[in-house]
């Protein structure tokens, strides 16, 4: 253009109108012949109608008029959510279950040639594959094992979308809604199983603690003065630990731990009283008249 206005000046205008279409003509196939992709893009080009190339990343040439960029194909890993709505398990209970897939090109041809819009493909053949799915699994397995459903779901896709050149990196299954009646009823069920194993725990803590015991018996019935000390201490810890002076013990146990009648229990009973009156501590009930057996 700077050529052509400078020859403005000259008689023969033509020439420099010419030289100035010419200009604007290599310019227009300069812009339009280079093309520059992305680190991420393949240009799928076309020749006439046909496949020509594939071409990027980075600058790349192309003939006007003849070759044309009929697709831009992004060949990064891609997200997509998708969903199935009141659809039956196996034991027929309606659910909703939220989806994310994880896909990317790896064949940009096919992805061009092979389907009309690869994204809507996709997500299709993502809904059908999760339907068919939950169509085959009990609500149960579904919500203990999203991993299998998601592995499974996985396969199922990743076959289908193949011959368009498109692999599916994984699938994640975000959330499982079932009715809020059922709901509840799964609440209730799961606090009465807890509570049936709450009881169940405690039978099997009271059958220790008796079979314990009877081997207790057992060893006391063949150690007499074993069993006699035992009883004195467990007589001595209730004094110490309760702050009474006052104790009602039947005769008969007097003379089974052989305490010495109601001497021997006056005795134990004024220690104990001597040992709380030297550590400081109140002794209520001081004043109590003695046990009387």
């Amino acid at each position: 253009m700077a050529f052509a206005f400078s020859a403005f000046a000259l008689p023969d205008y033509s020439k420099s109108a010419s030289i100035a279409a010419g200009s604007a003509f290599a310019a227009f196939i300069v812009s339009y012949s280079v093309k520059v992709a992305d680190q991420w893009e393949r240009a799928v080009v076309l020749r006439l109608g046909c496949f020509h190339a594939l071409r990027g990343p980075g600058l790349f040439l192309i003939i006007p008029i003849i070759d044309v960029i009929a697709y831009w194909i992004d060949i990064r890993v891609i997200t997509s959510a998708f969903k199935a709505e009141k659809t039956l398990t196996k034991d027929t209970v309606p659910v909703d279950v939220d989806a994310v897939l994880f896909w990317k090109v790896i064949d940009p041809k096919k992805a061009a040639l092979d389907v009309a819009d690869y994204t809507s493909a996709i997500n299709w053949a993502s809904q059908t594959a999760l339907r068919d799915v939950i169509g085959k699994t009990m609500l149960s397995d579904m919500l203990e094992g999203r991993e299998k459903i998601s592995d499974e779901l996985q396969k199922i896709i990743d076959v289908r979308t193949e011959p368009w050149g498109i692999n599916v990196i994984s699938v994640e299954v975000k959330d499982v809604l079932i009715p809020s009646a059922l709901e509840d009823a799964m609440s209730m069920q799961a606090q009465a199983e807890r509570e049936r194993q709450a009881r169940v725990i405690l039978g099997d803590s009271e059958r220790q603690v008796a079979e314990k015991f009877g081997d207790a018996a057992k060893t006391y019935a063949n150690n007499p003065t074993a069993f006699h000390l035992r009883a004195m201490n467990m007589l001595y810890e209730g004094l110490k630990k309760n702050n009474a002076t006052i104790v009602i013990v039947p005769s008969t146990a007097v003379e089974t731990m052989q305490l010495g009648g109601l001497a021997g229990i006056t005795a134990l009973t004024a220690t104990l009283g001597q040992e709380r009156g030297q550590e400081g501590t109140p002794r209520p009930g001081a004043d109590a008249p003695p046990v009387k057996p």
